[in-house]
């Protein structure tokens, strides 16, 4: 079926791959994301900007389709709640930050920052592809990083779920509310500013 899309009513005009990514949860879990496109979205996150070049993410993925059993590990380290709909995904993404450079290891202060910027070109490469890609914050991350054997010196920040979109029937009643919701930000100048603190840009 067709991607249902819901555009941001942006105050300003801008690309349309960034308007019409947004965060929708009904999957299809009967179709799989093709390696080809899961191999894009990755090499999308792979040219994002990070400091030094450190490229300090790492990403562990796990397609059911491919892998059930890394894909189950994944999905065992979501809450109840998420696992409601992220189990329907095809691929589930830990996103993973380091603390250290390579180079010296000293602290890497914008590691997290630079993940962040990796896991969004992620996003709006699936958002091209027609894919969804939400992502979550609920996770247990100590699980997670003892299924995955995750070196101490890197933290689990988020999970991703990518999939193909499915009819908003073949999601829990309890979430039609948010799939089907206005999407709606804070006025522009309520978090940018214009050359100095709380003056906002117009």
């Amino acid at each position: 079926m067709p991607a249902r899309q819901k555009p941001a009513p942006t105050a300003v005009p801008i690309h349309e791959i960034v308007s019409h990514r947004w965060s929708p949860r009904a999957f299809d879990a009967a179709r799989a994301v093709e390696h080809q496109k899961l191999a894009a979205c990755l090499e999308a996150a792979r040219w994002a900007p990070s400091c030094f070049g450190e490229e300090p993410w790492r990403f562990v993925v796990c397609d059911r389709f491919a892998d059930a059993a890394s894909w189950q590990c994944l999905h065992d380290c979501l809450p109840e709640k998420n696992q409601s709909w992220a189990g329907k995904a095809p691929v589930l993404i830990l996103a993973c930050a380091g603390s250290l450079f390579r180079a010296n290891n000293n602290p890497n202060r914008w590691a997290q920052y630079d993940t962040g910027a990796a896991a969004v070109s992620l996003c709006l490469q699936a958002t091209a592809l027609g894919l969804a890609s939400p992502q979550m914050g609920g996770f247990d991350a100590e699980k997670a990083r003892s299924a995955f054997a995750i070196p101490a010196e890197y933290t689990p920040m988020a999970v991703m779920a990518l999939g193909y979109q499915t009819h908003i029937g073949e999601l829990d009643e309890g979430f039609h509310a948010l799939e089907l919701g206005e999407r709606k930000r804070r006025e522009l100048g309520e978090h940018f500013y214009a050359g100095a603190w709380d003056a906002p840009f117009a």
